[in-house]
């Protein structure tokens, strides 16, 4: 856990479970937007998952379930 709060891109290494797991991936997400990419999909879909991972990079919004792709709030906070 430890590992993934200082840098969430090791993320990609990890277990499928640890992909899987909300709590490690909001800690991932919350060091670094861009390991929404190596979440598992339902956590793609989490919208407080992928609103930590917007407001820390706007791009990893291309990584977020498509329903929350089109939300317009988390659209205006990756463009910022």
């Amino acid at each position: 856990m430890m590992a993934v709060q200082s840098f969430g891109a090791v993320l990609e290494y990890a277990s499928e479970d640890l992909k899987a797991d909300r709590e490690i991936v909001l800690a991932a997400v919350q060091s670094y937007g861009m390991a929404l990419e190596y979440a598992a999909d339902e956590l793609k879909s989490d919208r407080e998952i992928v609103m930590t991972a917007v407001l820390q990079d706007g791009i990893s919004l291309e990584y977020a379930a498509q329903n929350l792709q089109e939300d317009e709030e988390l659209k205006k906070i990756a463009e910022q």
